[in-house]
This record gives C-alpha cells, sequence and structure tokens, in this order.
C-alpha cells in the first residue's frame, strides 16, 4: 500500500467590504491575497504537489486556490464541490472518501469550522505533537495541515491520519 497525503487548507482572509455581496460571493482581502501565493511557493518548496483538487465553489476558495495554484510547478486536476461549501466535517470526509484511489496527493480548499474539525478528527495520537498543538489552538486563514496515512481514500477515518506539519501564513513572514 503506498502513502497518501492530504493537504487541508483553510481559505485566505476574505473581506467584507461590500455588505450587499451573499457570503458565497465574498471575495479575498488584500491580507488574503498577498497570503495564499505564500503558501503555495512553500507547498512548492517542500515538494507538497497535489495530483487533485477539491475547492469549494464559494469565491473566496476559488481565489485562493487560483492564487495557490500559480505557485505550483504542476497544475492538478481541480474539482470544485458545493458539498464543501461552509460543509460539516462528515460532508469534507465523504468528498475526501470518493477520491479515485490512483490520486496520491489531494488537496481540499475549504472552510472553517468543518476543515479545522476534520483535520483535528483525523489527526492520530502520534501526530506531531508541536503541529497539533499549534493546530489545535488556531488553524487560521490560509493556514495548512498536511496529513499522511496508509491505506485507501475510502477508508479514512477518525485518528486514521498523522498529522505532520501545520503552517500558517505568518509562519512564512
Amino acid at each position: 500500500m503506498t502513502e497518501k497525503t492530504l493537504l487541508l487548507l483553510r481559505h485566505a482572509k476574505s473581506g467584507w467590504d461590500d455588505p450587499s455581496l451573499a457570503d458565497f460571493d465574498r471575495p479575498l482581502a488584500m491580507r488574503g491575497r498577498e497570503a495564499a501565493p505564500r503558501i503555495g511557493e512553500e507547498m512548492a518548496r517542500r515538494g507538497w504537489l497535489p495530483d487533485l483538487a477539491i475547492v469549494s465553489p464559494a469565491m473566496r476558495t476559488r481565489q485562493t486556490w487560483a492564487l495557490v495554484a500559480a505557485s505550483l510547478p504542476r497544475q492538478p486536476d481541480v474539482t470544485y464541490e458545493r458539498a464543501i461549501y461552509e460543509a460539516q466535517l462528515s460532508n469534507i470526509l465523504d468528498a475526501v472518501r470518493a477520491v479515485p484511489e490512483r490520486v496520491s496527493t489531494l488537496l481540499v480548499v475549504g472552510h472553517n469550522p468543518g476543515l479545522e474539525e476534520l483535520a483535528a478528527a483525523l489527526a492520530a495520537p502520534e501526530s506531531d505533537p508541536d503541529a497539533l498543538a499549534r493546530m489545535r489552538a488556531k488553524f487560521p486563514t490560509a493556514a495548512l495541515a498536511r496529513l499522511t496515512f496508509e491505506g485507501l481514500w475510502l477508508s479514512l477515518d477518525r485518528h486514521g491520519a498523522i498529522l505532520r506539519e501545520f503552517i500558517a501564513p505568518a509562519d512564512l513572514a
């Protein structure tokens, strides 16, 4: 069985400037437009290159993905899934479990609280203690959790992956 990698990326900081916009249509704030490319550059530097990206179709997640993707040396397949827009942990996990087994590295670009809850639920006790403590303390916008596991996407479950790293934009300043 080959090792699989799950990258969970919270969308970058969004703007609240236009109160007439629906939540789904809120764009990134300037801070978000600056942070997302830094996360993409760090992913590229570390060789964390997804084979597939599952992205919430909300404006802020699509913009986050576009800025991250522009920093990657190769572009993965991308699917936009309404089911992960502001979804609960279980909805995001269902999307992950439906990923084809040929995918070895998956990136999910989504929203809190579901994304943070999923990362915490998947993290096994043998996860990196520093990364786990930092992630549990706060999962800020544009933060990225990297988890690995042996097995099938279909069988990924609670405490079934090891949290290896947790990176927030502030770590890259």
